[in-house]
């Protein structure tokens, strides 16, 4: 029997991917997009763990159910670590992924590719009704390009060079992403995590 896990958040492209990558455990997992009346949470957190526990917390709390709060960003060293925790809203009102990913470009307009380096960051938390099991962590270095290429992924791929390539995530198979990106580093050890609960609860 497949144990449920409640990934706290309507993004259709995050989810896409978290399941993706999740792929071989026995889960059903489900979305907040089946949960109309769950609370809106506020990301006010100062870091990426703080804002993935406050997810997690939230929708386990409301639900009962075993539950994965996400958080994840682009942090520039140019730009002293910016957009960081507001990646997702760095164009501000009318924030989009295009948007955002102009405004990047426009502040490093006159930055020369070797001060162009940046990571992408994740945290993922787990939680259920109890509280908070784990919090992980995964980054992935690279660069960020003059220009938008590519067609896959979402956020800051199209402008996000990984190390050892030469095109952006956004231009890679999203099998080739998956493989490397922060997503899938901080994932990777949630999955440990996630499989000693199921294992757990099926012996409890």
């Amino acid at each position: 029997m497949s144990r449920m896990l409640l990934v706290a958040t309507k993004n259709k492209k995050k989810l896409r991917e978290i399941r993706e990558i999740l792929k071989g455990l026995k889960l059903r997992i489900r979305s907040l997009s089946d949960y109309p009346n769950a609370p809106r949470i506020i990301e006010n957190g100062k870091t990426f763990k703080a804002n993935a526990a406050k997810k997690a917390l939230t929708i386990a709390r409301f639900t009962g159910e075993f539950t994965l709060g996400e958080d994840s960003g682009l942090c520039v060293y140019a730009l002293g670590g910016k957009p960081g925790v507001y990646s997702s809203r760095f164009a501000g009102k009318g924030k989009s992924d295009k948007k955002n990913n102009e405004k990047l470009l426009r502040l490093l307009e006159n930055t020369p590719s070797k001060k162009r380096k940046a990571y992408y960051a994740c945290a993922v938390a787990l939680a259920n009704g109890d509280g908070l099991i784990k919090i992980v962590e995964g980054r992935c270095f690279g660069a960020i390009a003059y220009e938008p290429k590519g067609s896959f992924g979402f956020g800051y791929d199209p402008v996000f060079i990984p190390p050892k390539f030469k095109k952006t995530f956004a231009q890679l198979a999203p099998s080739i992403k998956h493989s490397m990106s922060h997503r899938f580093r901080a994932l990777s050890k949630a999955k440990k995590v996630i499989q000693k609960y199921i294992e757990r609860k099926r012996v409890s």
